[in-house]
């Protein structure tokens, strides 16, 4: 009889289905295309599939809810929900650090970008762990950040005394080296504050500023990446990760990888070329119809001196914050990547 019960608990074990898990989501902007196109189909439909059930999500975005974009990351690290994504840029506030993700400049093309962001993930691994008690799943990117104005402008030396709002910290104090001033408008903000005259210009992805309306209040789009790709971090609260079994670990990591990450840095370089296409007229639109802002012309001489600046003044000054420890680690790993060495004494 013992033998019997014995065999029927194992076989029971064997046939019972391993318990569901549910994943509470906070995904980034609710409506920009790599939320619409990767992160909801990824979370809602993807992974549950892959899971055959056992994973269930609740997704919203931290717009939907009112998030302040400084608060995803802290909220995530104390378990408010399981699952948190943004623009890195926001959480440098909480860890300086980070800034050395998305460094402007640094890449021109999609493949150049995907180098400095794998780069630097062992990096950004630690500041996650370290500082938002949470797990990096992916980095995904946002199409290269280029310069929206409502002003006449012909190059970079235009925007010198002209206030512009910045993307993140490191692109502000980009801004402020080439003699503009840097404002701190949030994204949702901007429209109003460039009809208003708040800022002149301001700084965003070509597709964001395209779903977002900015060419309704914008006449000139200059596309030099002074905000670099505003990365975006895809992180699960370190104790949700360390609860879940080794199968259903290799499961979320590999499902994300293949159809959240891949699919998302496998269109950006397009994408920077449609969403150009989609705001000046200048090429065919495939998101709707072609706006009619002015394609403002990137002179060699602008990425020089963009360049310089960025070496000489605005990575010396993130090392001095950021400390010499991640500047020296920096320099291992991203910058040997793009071929850029910051001093450090």
């Amino acid at each position: 009889m013992k033998c019997t019960l014995t065999a029927l608990a194992i076989t029971t074990a064997m046939v019972t289905p391993a318990l569901a898990e549910d994943l509470s989501v906070v995904g980034s902007w609710s409506g920009l295309p790599l939320h619409k196109q990767y992160e909801a189909p990824f979370w809602t439909e993807t992974l549950p599939e892959a899971s055959g059930g056992n994973i269930n999500v609740a997704l919203t975005t931290h717009d939907q809810m009112n998030l302040g974009v400084g608060d995803v990351y802290r909220l995530l690290g104390d378990g408010v929900y399981d699952v948190g994504m943004t623009v890195a840029d926001y959480a440098v506030a909480d860890a300086p650090e980070l800034e050395g993700l998305d460094v402007p400049l640094l890449a021109l093309t999609a493949d150049e970008a995907r180098a400095m962001v794998d780069a630097a993930r062992p990096m950004v691994e630690d500041i996650y762990n370290a500082r938002f008690n949470s797990h990096v799943l992916a980095i995904a990117p946002y199409p290269p950040q280029v310069v929206f104005c409502n002003a006449d402008i012909a190059g970079l030396d235009d925007l010198a005394g002209l206030k512009v709002r910045a993307s993140g910290r490191m692109t502000a104090k980009f801004l402020e080296a080439l003699g503009a001033e840097g404002v701190n408008v949030s994204f949702s903000e901007v429209p109003g504050a460039l009809q208003k005259g708040v800022v002149d210009c301001a700084v965003t992805g070509a597709g964001s500023g395209y779903s977002a309306g900015w060419w309704e209040v914008s006449t000139h789009l200059l596309p030099i990446p002074l905000g670099g790709w505003d990365s975006v971090v895809t992180a699960i609260n370190l104790d949700k990760w360390n609860s879940l079994d080794a199968d259903t670990q290799t499961l979320i990591a590999d499902e994300v990888k293949a159809k959240f990450e891949e699919p998302a840095w496998q269109t950006a370089q397009d994408a920077l070329v449609n969403d150009i296409a989609c705001l000046t007229g200048n090429g065919e639109c495939p998101s709707g119809d072609a706006r009619g802002m002015t394609l403002v012309e990137v002179s060699e001489a602008d990425f020089e001196k963009a360049r310089d600046v960025l070496v000489n003044e605005v990575l010396p000054d993130w090392a001095e914050r950021a400390g010499t420890d991640w500047a020296t680690r920096w320099n291992d790993s991203v910058g040997a990547a793009v071929g850029v060495s910051i001093a450090t004494n």
